[in-house]
């Protein structure tokens, strides 16, 4: 048995992925079918799956990212990327040894793609270095994605209260159930929007993914240490507490 995860923000997209699979590849064991990067990422660290499936484009980390993550991770899992039409990206895989899909995906174009993996797998023949070089090209050449302006500032609720708060002076943004935690130096509050969508309005450069649940202001960072495990202990510059870094995430620290 093969064992697979699957990113796909879009989940007709994704559904549709899983059904194509399951007919043109029987022994294929889909182990996750997740939502956006960051839950791919640690789906594939959990599993160390022999495929994934990963959409290029996604809320938080990208496909790309999740894949330039996974040196540390799980360096044996062979990649298929998953792409609307973007030239730049279709002509980068053409010159280079791995596979990709577009959307929407063809039968045809997926048996023949499955038929490669398998023959890779079956050879033990891994491709990081095309990977590494791949991603390389990638980020060279990628036009940015398209994206509203960063949040600025934001309301939340801290008890009877509604707080205005600049999204600099955040710390960091913790999920709680269907809220999200706010948390500055002045303390904390709720805000109605899950931690995926904040995803989409965050600066990137400002803010950074250390967890499924966490996301953390970089400024507010004061050190990073790694423990035996591998995990990572963030300290802040503005609160006392320490945040915890998941293992997968710490391979993104690297590229900060």
């Amino acid at each position: 048995m093969t064992d697979c995860v699957i990113a796909e923000d879009e989940q007709l997209l994704r559904d549709e992925l899983v059904q194509l699979l399951a007919a043109a590849w029987p022994e294929l064991r889909i182990v996750a079918a997740c939502d956006d990067g960051a839950g791919a990422l640690e789906a594939i660290a959990a599993h160390r799956p022999q495929v994934a499936f990963l959409d290029i484009r996604m809320p938080g980390l990208s496909g790309l990212e999740v894949a330039g993550a996974l040196a540390e991770v799980s360096p044996a899992t062979q990649v298929v990327f998953v792409t609307a039409y973007d030239q730049y990206a279709i002509d980068a895989f053409e010159r280079g040894a791995l596979d990709y899909l577009l959307k929407p995906v063809a039968p045809a174009r997926l048996a023949a793609t499955v038929r490669r993996v398998r023959a890779r797998l079956a050879s033990g023949v891994a491709d990081a270095g095309a990977l590494a070089a791949l991603l390389r090209q990638l980020g060279q050449a990628a036009p940015p994605a398209p994206r509203a302006e960063p949040l600025v500032w934001l309301t939340a609720s801290a008890g009877a209260d509604t707080r205005l708060i600049m999204v600099e002076d955040v710390a960091y943004f913790q999920a709680d159930s269907k809220y999200t935690v706010v948390m500055t130096a002045q303390g904390e509050a709720l805000l109605r929007k899950p931690i995926r969508e904040l995803l989409e309005v965050l600066d990137p450069a400002m803010f950074r993914q250390i967890h499924r649940s966490t996301i953390v202001n970089v400024k507010a960072i004061a050190s990073v240490a790694r423990d035996d495990s591998g995990r990572g202990v963030l300290r802040l510059r503005t609160r006392p507490e320490t945040l915890a870094v998941s293992q997968p995430f710490m391979a993104l620290f690297r590229a900060m």
